[in-house]
């Protein structure tokens, strides 16, 4: 969690004293967090936190709003449906937000477009209700929120401390496209329990950044040195390199997803040998020599569910979203 995400939850009369604070926040704030991971390990039955992390202004006159969330337990993925619970105001409560949360920390997990002529001081407020307790993250275009593209390969640990060289400032994000027909712009697909659904994503991407670490290099370390490898940065630190990964993102049916593949975790996992950029013995996977991933997903009960697709070089991203009816 960083100061800008913790400020985005406060309201507004408090946010100015915050900004002044900020490192006694961040101090505050992970202090506790230990504290109560030794109490009960935050595996579930703990609340979510969502997250502002920023704005910018678009060619079009719009205004693009980041959003993400921390999920204060390492297991349990909590579900709250679009409503009361889990809402924007003013104006629509459904702004394309989760409503299947994966554990820990997920940054810029999703966008809403702000129209033009949004005003500076004008707030939209996200409010998310989560075993039994209610958070708020206030975006606004508050001018130490704004986001560029090194800004969100430097939070998401893509950089070290915000370094950036000329050949990591002139990265292009990836391009990614579902293969298959599209319904109004949408991709739909209609499957029934048990069937086998493959989807087909076409991944493009300019090789930059380059991958800081080889299948060939961790050949030749030895696993125990790679393992008492001390953390490289103060921050939370992620390996470069192209991979493509499904998820839930919204699930109205009560069924459990399979994927016969193991994905690329989204999220801050950690741990050592977790299948996450974020965690240590992480490689990146080998990019198909056609630019296809391929994935085959199964339904074991009936619902809409609404899949999302990342594909991330490292340090930006593209996202696609595939909404799937199940019946018996």
């Amino acid at each position: 969690m960083h100061i800008r995400s913790i400020i985005s939850t406060l309201n507004p009369g408090r946010r100015l004293a915050a900004l002044g604070a900020g490192f006694t926040l961040i101090a505050l704030a992970f202090g506790a967090q230990f504290a109560s991971a030794d109490d009960n390990g935050y595996s579930r039955g703990e609340h979510i936190e969502p997250a502002y992390e920023g704005w910018r202004d678009n060619p079009d006159g719009t205004t693009t709003f980041f959003f993400g969330y921390m999920n204060e337990n390492w297991e349990e993925e909590v579900d709250v449906p679009v409503g009361d619970e889990n809402m924007f105001s003013p104006g629509a409560a459904d702004r394309g937000q989760p409503t299947h949360f994966l554990p820990r920390r997920n940054r810029f997990t999703f966008e809403v477009i702000m129209p033009v002529g949004w005003a500076d001081d004008q707030e939209l407020v996200w409010t998310l209700t989560s075993n039994g307790k209610t958070r708020k993250a206030y975006a606004s275009k508050l001018k130490d929120f704004t986001v560029d593209d090194q800004i969100i390969a430097s939070e998401t640990g893509s950089l070290s401390g915000g370094f950036s060289t000329p050949e990591t400032r002139s990265n292009v994000g990836p391009t990614a496209v579902v293969q298959g027909d599209t319904v109004n712009g949408e991709h739909i697909r209609n499957v029934r329990v048990g069937e086998e659904l493959t989807l087909v994503t076409h991944v493009t991407d300019d090789g930059i950044p380059k991958p800081r670490f080889t299948t060939e290099f961790f050949t030749k370390i030895p696993l125990a040195l790679r393992m008492m490898r001390p953390p490289s940065r103060a921050t939370v630190s992620k390996f470069n390199g192209l991979w493509h990964s499904w998820s839930v993102y919204r699930g109205e049916g009560e069924g459990t997803v399979h994927f016969s593949e193991p994905q690329t975790k989204v999220w801050e996992d950690t741990r050592p040998a977790s299948n996450s950029p974020w965690g240590s013995l992480w490689v990146p996977p080998a990019v198909p020599e056609d630019g296809n991933y391929s994935a085959t997903v199964t339904f074991d009960k009936p619902g809409t569910y609404v899949l999302w697709g990342r594909t991330d070089d490292g340090a930006l991203y593209a996202d696609n979203y595939v909404t799937v009816n199940v019946s018996p």
